[in-house]
């Protein structure tokens, strides 16, 4: 792949300058080649990044602020890169950044800070940036989705303040009320100003016909009477119906596509474009789509919950289209525990004073422990439910004669014994393992 590279040489220690002015310079149009290559000492020797994750926090000269996960493409030697994402190789001016490492044992550490530069092509001197923000970490996530409940919270509210005078409606003894009100008012204005007796009835006579005139209509009208102001306040009001009559979420038919529903609640199983690719499962799905469009694509997000084991994924359209699905971390996955790994019979045998062990913590797996039968080169000895996205080499060290063996996690699961590379292969009596293996 093309790209055009910014190397960065730092050596971890506490004696350099807090920040590094670098002579790195992209362009707005550098997409997908804009990239950050990261060389990692300490001492004077490259700087292991095993069990970690590396994040670089990215401030652009017009506010907007990324968190990224960096890529590490050599644990051993202290190699990792980041290339620039669309978005923000648009935001030209001087970025201010900073890399940082978080240990699997809860370290973590501020490497450095840095600076380069981001010029403005050409072609993109009439395009201004919009400020944004984005962070790959659990908590803003979790914040985003407090914040989309209390905005539902809000318009609940809004909804009951809107409806409240609905017990001011007039009822039926209501305008009987009004009925008896009218006819007292006319016998009473009749009986003040009649001159005899028979102009007084005349007059009551009239004022009674026209009462009943007016009264009756009314009184016979057995829908409910409201005033103008309720009038107003009901052509005001939502008329987007969320939930059916009985407020309950609505099953949608199996087999929806659940990119074309509108805002609301749903609940379905086997649905097209679910987070896992031909799941049957049921689903709770909460769509929130905005009145926002550009590209020909309305912004919305979809946040999507499977029922039986309440895993949930969040996922956004913006303007290039769906963003993809994002897992959201829980307690879980968060308090993993170890179990003792399944040998696949006749391979090999776990060595009983330190069985090997596997673990899966943010979405990693874990494997520490050792085997005491050497097998077979290319031997496959166990198989993992939980598979890489692509094919991982790892090593461990033997026991009995000083060396390594060579073992491969495939990405359907199988763990495989390539073979041996001891001073004496004769020798060895068993393999320990301990490694951490990014299954993303």
């Amino acid at each position: 792949m093309v790209s055009k590279n910014g190397r960065l040489d730092f050596d971890v220690n506490a004696y350099t300058s807090s920040s590094v002015s670098t002579s790195i310079n992209f362009w707005t149009q550098d997409r997908q080649t804009a990239r950050l290559i990261f060389k990692l000492t300490k001492d004077g020797v490259p700087l292991p990044l095993a069990a970690v994750t590396g994040k670089l926090v990215l401030v652009m000269s017009d506010g907007s602020r990324f968190i990224r996960d960096i890529n590490i493409i050599d644990r051993v030697n202290g190699h990792a890169e980041y290339v620039l994402s669309d978005k923000e190789v648009k935001h030209y001016g001087t970025v201010q950044a900073e890399l940082n490492l978080y240990y699997a044992n809860d370290q973590s550490m501020s490497v450095h800070q840095f600076s380069f530069n981001i010029s403005k092509s050409l072609i993109d001197q009439d395009i201004i940036p919009v400020t944004e923000y984005y962070v790959d970490e659990f908590e803003a996530l979790k914040s985003k989705i407090n914040d989309l409940y209390e905005e539902s919270i809000k318009t609940i509210d809004d909804l009951r303040a809107k409806f409240e005078d609905l017990e001011k409606i007039e009822t039926k003894q209501g305008a009987q009320d009004k009925v008896d009100a009218a006819l007292t008012k006319a016998k009473k204005y009749t009986d003040e100003h009649a001159e005899t007796p028979a102009g007084a009835e005349g007059k009551a006579a009239a004022a009674l016909e026209a009462a009943k005139e007016y009264v009756d209509p009314h009184f016979k009208n057995k829908k409910i009477h409201v005033t103008e102001s309720e009038k107003s306040n009901w052509n005001k009001s939502q008329l987007y119906r969320l939930t059916p009559n009985d407020g309950k979420v609505a099953r949608i038919p199996n087999g929806t596509d659940i990119f074309t529903l509108p805002t609301g609640p749903y609940m379905g199983a086997q649905l097209l474009n679910a987070p896992v690719e031909n799941d049957t499962s049921f689903y709770y799905v909460n769509v929130l789509e905005t009145a926002y469009e550009q590209n020909e694509v309305v912004y919305k997000c979809i946040i999507a919950t499977r029922s039986f084991d309440n895993i949930t994924w969040i996922g956004t359209f913006h303007a290039q289209g769906f963003k993809g699905w994002d897992r959201v971390l829980s307690e879980k996955d968060l308090n993993s525990t170890w179990n003792q790994v399944t040998l696949v019979t006749g391979t090999t045998k776990h060595f009983a004073g330190n069985p090997l062990k596997f673990s899966i913590r943010q979405n990693s797996l874990h494997l520490r422990g050792s085997f005491e039968v050497v097998p077979a080169n290319d031997a496959v000895i166990a198989r993992f439910a939980q598979k890489p996205s692509g094919e991982t080499v790892f090593v461990g060290a033997t026991v009995g004669s000083y060396g390594s063996a060579r073992l491969t996690l495939a990405k359907d699961g199988s763990l495989k014994f390539d073979g041996l590379n001891a001073n004496d292969n004769s020798k060895v009596t068993r393999i320990e393992i301990n490694e951490s293996i990014p299954l993303w």
